[in-house]
């Protein structure tokens, strides 16, 4: 009697193995990493900063590409804002005085009070459509007034969002610029600047006008309706 030979199937992830074991070596793989990240550089558009060491405010920091103004830097140090501009635009920023001579000089006018109003292109192509829309609002709330969380959100037809406002508003990239300052609660009381940056918030209230007891403004003529 003949004897058949019965031969095991290959198991399928041995071929997947061999298939990887055939590939590129590590070194090649790092290399084309590089490459690749070097490329992305290359097409991301060149990002200048600066800052104007002694304000108000203290240090403020300006990163500006192509398009405009795209990041302003509050109560933070230079290596946390190099680094926070890096990640939102992919393109590591290069520090130049002459990039940003007139946004540095318009903010340290307004700031010291010898400019009611900046012409400053702004960037915010890099934020959700909601808080583009929050923010394109509190750039036509006037100086020297205020308005409620409330007050925002039922400007932009969402009654409700006044949370939702609060949020956009807590992460606007550029402060001053877009004054997220004027934005309040429905009782006057300051929050949501900077994390916990409220005495920055009133300061700059203070600069234009607003009534201010302590980290409260007054807001004339309005009830609100608050977040």
């Amino acid at each position: 009697m003949s004897r058949t030979k019965i031969v095991k199937a290959k198991d399928p992830m041995q071929a997947v193995d061999a298939l990887y074991a055939a590939g590129p070596s590590g070194t090649t793989v790092a290399a084309a990493q590089s490459r690749l990240r070097a490329a992305l550089r290359a097409q991301a558009p060149q990002v200048y900063y600066d800052v104007l060491p002694r304000s108000t405010l203290g240090a403020v920091y300006l990163a500006a590409g192509p398009d405009g103004l795209l990041a302003v830097g509050l109560a933070t140090n230079e290596p946390g804002f190099v680094r926070r501009v890096a990640r939102r635009t992919g393109a590591m920023p290069v520090r130049s005085t002459e990039r940003l001579r007139h946004a540095r000089q318009q903010v340290d006018e307004y700031l010291r009070g010898k400019r009611s109003a900046m012409q400053i292109d702004v960037d915010l192509s890099q934020v959700t459509p909601f808080q583009r829309a929050v923010l394109e609002a509190a750039r036509r709330i006037p100086r020297g007034t205020v308005i409620t969380y409330g007050e925002m959100a039922a400007r932009l037809r969402r009654p409700r969002a006044g949370r939702a406002v609060g949020q956009a508003l807590a992460h606007n990239p550029v402060p001053i610029l877009v004054p997220c300052h004027r934005v309040v609660s429905s009782g006057g009381e300051l929050r949501g600047y900077l994390g916990d940056r409220i005495g920055l918030k009133a300061r700059l209230l203070k600069l234009e006008g607003v009534p201010m007891l302590g980290n409260r403004c007054r807001i004339a003529g309005r009830s609100g309706a608050g977040r």
